[in-house]
């Protein structure tokens, strides 16, 4: 089975992405206002006088919006409540810097830990719950924020929050200076402080530099390392030039599209979230797919069955546009966030050495990792080199599934449900953040539907007749979710049945074509799964030849 026949499909994707992407940009992005007056910016904060010198002099200013966030939900204004919140997230949490920095210098666990804070917060205020749930949740969000302004400031050392400050990460010293709005804060921070704005040119500066490029470079590698030695393994190491090319592509584009969202306005914005969402969404539905084309092509003669026919009838160019957009998802998906991470760093001249530094042995680290995916994976014999590699673009869906859908929450187009009893079963740590694994409903349930889906794939890849009958009770029962064309190898149909299954659609098209496949003959179901001839090039060169 070629890739070919997705060239349309996945071009479609893209083009449809596009058009949302487009669409979304053109949303102004979210102002807090409402009936209780506070500073929904860090830029407004500063030019009123506030002190900024340190960390906790921002987590200070957040609990200024927080506390009206209270005040707001109290009156029942509950959109207002929700969108003091998202001032805090977009107005200070980012433009900061905070979350960037703790991303790199604490763990990005603790980053994404923080982001699902803030997104119950907003489920709260959504859901119109109660003042006690709300005030619940915007202390524990305070107090998470002061945490981290303490190790950043240079002040604790564990995240407890315990330091030579008072508990909830506010010094007496702070607290004068934040009353005399004529003077800078006085909070005593250590030697290894990370500056608010930047780096401070000391070693936090390179920590976290190192940690964001190590972070999100590590997804985009593995996946563009497993192409690659796809390909040198398959004897196309001349189509290399395909992959190499998308990533180039992504680079630039990344680029561009820092530049546009900062043109526009959309950085460090919902419509930012988005756009990430999106574009990680469309990577599970093309990794997903090169996942199964894999594991179709594990066993030796198959390979070489399909190697020769791809020679013979030259569809190689499909295969090799669907490799090169992958690995152009992939680096795009990071690039453009890296990007606007370092922008701010590169801005401040005492920094920039510690900047560079952090940037330079994260790429040297991910060198090592591409040479050993590239290396060792092509001494592997066909069938585990083929099972491992899809292996790893299938745990890679996963991660895109779930990260994409959280962007998704922090751009405020889904709602986050988070229960006590999950958050205790998964905890934030950093092997559940790579997997993109979260404590919530909205992320879960897709990735463990896609789960299923691949389990009954790999059952039915076993199955070398098609049978009319499991096809059409597969149709009825679980076309929802379109196990019934991953069983008849449609596995372009397949997917946009289980990405659309919410829609209830597809479940509707499903009881359709099952009661099709079981009252329809024998010989028109096998007429049916024959694929369409292809036309015949022939006419054509005889006309061209004809005209010469």
């Amino acid at each position: 089975m070629s890739l070919k026949r997705t060239h349309g499909s996945a071009y479609a994707v893209g083009v449809f992405a596009l058009i949302v992407m487009l669409l979304m940009s053109s949303f102004s992005s979210l102002a807090a206002s409402a009936a209780t007056d506070y500073i929904a910016t860090w830029k407004e904060y500063k030019e009123s006088g506030q002190p900024s010198g340190t960390w906790n002099d921002v987590a200070n200013a957040m609990d200024d919006v927080f506390d009206a966030a209270v005040e707001i939900f109290g009156e029942s204004d509950y959109d207002g409540a929700h969108k003091a919140v998202n001032a805090g997230y977009y107005g200070y949490y980012e433009t900061t810097g905070f979350e960037r920095v703790a991303m790199g210098y604490i763990a990005g666990s603790r980053k994404t830990e923080v982001e699902l804070q803030f997104s119950a917060c907003k489920s709260v205020a959504k859901n119109k719950g109660t003042l006690e749930e709300f005030t619940a949740q915007i202390d524990k969000l305070k107090g998470m924020i002061h945490e981290d302004a303490n190790i950043l400031d240079g002040v604790s050392d564990d995240g407890s929050g315990e330091s030579d400050e008072s508990s909830d990460g506010n010094s007496d010293e702070s607290t004068a200076a934040k009353e005399d709005s004529g003077e800078e804060s006085t909070t005593v921070v250590g030697e290894n402080a990370v500056s608010v704005g930047g780096g401070g040119g000391g070693i936090g500066t390179f920590v976290a530099c190192f940690g964001i490029i190590l972070r999100e470079g590590f997804e985009a590698i593995l996946v563009v390392g497993a192409i690659i030695a796809y390909l040198v393994k398959s004897g196309n190491k001349n189509k290399l030039k395909v992959v190499y090319a998308g990533c180039v592509v992504a680079i630039i584009a990344s680029f561009v599209c820092a530049w546009l969202l900062n043109l526009l306005k959309l950085a460090n914005s919902a419509n930012q979230e988005v756009i990430e969402g999106i574009t990680a969404l469309i990577a599970v539905l093309v990794l997903f797919y090169v996942s199964n084309w894999m594991v179709s092509k594990a066993e030796s003669e198959t390979w070489t069955k399909y190697i020769d026919e791809q020679v013979k009838i030259s569809t190689e160019t499909g295969s090799m546009f669907t490799l090169g957009f992958t690995a152009f998802l992939a680096v795009f998906r990071e690039g453009a966030e890296v990007i606007l991470f370092y922008q701010p760093l590169l801005a401040d001249e005492s920094s920039i050495n510690m900047v560079w530094a952090g940037f330079g042995v994260g790429c040297v680290v991910l060198v090592f990792v591409f040479l050993a995916i590239r290396f060792f994976s092509v001494k592997l014999p066909i069938r585990p080199f083929f099972l491992g590699t899809s292996i790893l673009m299938f745990v890679m869906s996963i991660s895109f599934l779930g990260s994409g859908i959280k962007e998704l929450i922090e751009g405020d187009v889904i709602t986050m449900t988070s229960p006590a009893w999950l958050s205790a079963i998964i905890p934030t740590n950093n092997v559940f953040d790579v997997l993109g694994i979260y404590p919530c409903y909205e992320t879960l349930i897709p990735q463990l539907v896609l789960i299923l889906i691949t389990v009954m794939i790999f059952v039915m890849q076993n199955w070398k007749t098609k049978n009319k009958k499991e096809a059409g009770v597969l149709a009825i029962v679980l076309g929802g979710i379109g196990i019934h064309k991953f069983y008849l190898g449609k596995y372009g149909q397949g997917l946009v049945y289980a990405a659309l299954c919410w829609t209830f659609i597809p479940a509707l098209l499903g009881i359709v074509e099952g009661i099709h496949f079981l009252t329809e003959s024998e010989e028109q179901f096998r007429e049916e799964l024959e694929p369409k001839p292809k036309k015949s090039k022939a006419p054509k060169e005889k006309k061209a030849k004809a005209k010469a």
